[in-house]
């Protein structure tokens, strides 16, 4: 990004993307599901496709963001990517999401759907929302925000709507940590791959996990 932006245009991209998630949601389960039901995981795995797409392009083209999806990838930043991912499972799946969950009851089984979303459609938790979410909360947010406001508040800042985009209280503090510990790596590798490796490989180690623990049941 060539130049930097405002909060509330910060905030006005997060609330564009919130609104292709609403609409994709609405649009699988009103119609989907009815006219389609065999088909309905496919559909919407389309859907969300297309929308990620519509979105991604009007970010590039509505703004100075310039989408490096593949610079400065080096050995360093894979191995911490991969660190991360491995760091996140354990900080996340084996300590702060069952302590929350216990806190908050009545969002265990939001996170529940979340887990069966992951099931039925892998492909789009892997690829789909871990790029979308990279490129937009640390390619064009935290990078935007810290060219006018500073480091430390874009990194306060991009965590916290990463957190809030969860849409789980249980998981508003988990995804916030996360989200400082993405955007230490952004800062320090240069590079949103290595945000998406990390993010990716997170999701790929709890799927695994998961997988292995229900073919025991």
């Amino acid at each position: 990004m060539s130049n930097g932006i405002s909060i509330v245009k910060g905030i006005l991209w997060v609330l564009v993307w919130f609104g292709f998630m609403i609409f994709y949601t609405v649009l699988d389960i009103l119609i989907w599901r009815k006219i389609a039901p065999e088909q309905s995981r496919f559909l919407n795995l389309i859907t969300v496709a297309i929308c990620m797409a519509i979105f991604l392009n009007l970010l590039v083209t509505k703004t100075n963001f310039k989408l490096r999806l593949f610079s400065n990838i080096s050995f360093l930043g894979i191995v911490l990517a991969l660190g991360c991912s491995v760091l996140f499972y354990f900080l996340l799946d084996k300590g702060l999401d069952p302590l929350f969950e216990d806190l908050f009851p009545s969002s265990k089984e939001n996170y529940q759907q979340i887990i069966r979303l992951i099931q039925i459609s892998p492909i789009v938790s892997f690829f789909d929302f871990c790029i979308l979410e990279e490129v937009l909360m640390r390619g064009f947010l935290l990078d935007g925000l810290s060219i006018n406001y500073g480091k430390i508040v874009a990194l306060l800042i991009s965590a916290a709507f990463f957190s809030i985009l969860h849409f789980n209280i249980a998981q508003i503090i988990p995804s916030f940590i996360c989200g400082i510990i993405l955007g230490l790596l952004y800062f320090y590798t240069d590079s949103i791959f290595s945000c998406i490796l990390a993010h990716m490989g997170y999701n790929a180690i709890s799927y695994i996990y998961m997988m292995i623990i229900l073919s025991k049941l």
